[in-house]
């Protein structure tokens, strides 16, 4: 008799130990698991930087924030229509490149990018509304009300902007772009990563002062009269 409870006390205590070492497994498969998919988090390979004294016609020499100093070659670049903003000395640069680094993919000039950059109203066409690029990742929207835009950035070469639209609440929104084209005084970028009917395509100019009507020392009169104001 007792050989048959000490016999049942060993097994149920083998269970026991069974049990726990299963759990201690799959806990450890769940850590792995949150590593591989921290894993397919995708990686800013974005490599930033100062356009160098050396840059050439098809030749980048990039200072990177690194602190190292890179020729890329910007032949497939340019044919491509992938360099954004124009090149000079000392400019702030975003660039994607090859794995070995010999090559740039895409070069956006950001210095050109930051400022006011404005379209036509689309409700009425007698204002002009847009956004307003800063440094720091800060982003502003130029009278507008139904969109407020928060920080912008570039991520493996794309423009992400995150705002928040009228009626969402706090909620803020990211929305990734293409810049399809980025000059002195023009700048268009098109959504990606949304159905078709959701994209959008933003054509800005750059912000200029409307030029001040000279009335050659004349002052017009305020008046209360309806007809006159028409």
């Amino acid at each position: 008799m007792k050989k048959t409870v000490l016999f049942g006390m060993m097994v149920a205590g083998l269970m026991m130990l069974g049990s726990c070492g299963g759990k201690q497994q799959q806990s450890g498969g769940g850590e792995n698991n949150t590593s591989s998919q921290g894993e397919f988090m995708p990686l800013d390979r974005t490599i930033y930087g100062l356009c160098g004294e050396g840059t050439a016609m098809n030749t980048l020499e990039l200072l990177t924030d690194n602190g190292d100093t890179l020729v890329l070659s910007m032949v497939n670049a340019q044919e491509a229509g992938q360099v954004f903003g124009g090149l000079q000395t000392g400019d702030r640069l975003a660039v994607m490149a090859n794995d070995k680094k010999t090559e740039a993919t895409e070069v956006i000039n950001l210095n050109t990018l930051l400022g006011d950059w404005v379209m036509p109203d689309p409700i009425d066409g007698s204002s002009e509304i847009g956004i307003r690029i800063k440094e720091g990742g800060v982003a502003e929207s130029i009278e507008m009300t139904n969109i407020i835009y928060r920080t912008w950035k570039i991520v493996n070469g794309k423009l992400e902007i995150i705002s928040i639209r009228e009626g969402g609440g706090d909620q803020e929104e990211t929305n990734l772009y293409d810049i399809l084209s980025l000059g002195a005084d023009t700048l268009c970028y098109k959504t990606i990563g949304k159905p078709r009917d959701e994209e959008e395509t933003f054509e800005y100019n750059r912000f200029k002062e409307k030029p001040k009507v000279d009335l050659r020392g004349l002052q017009l009169e305020d008046t209360q009269d309806e007809f006159n104001k028409i």
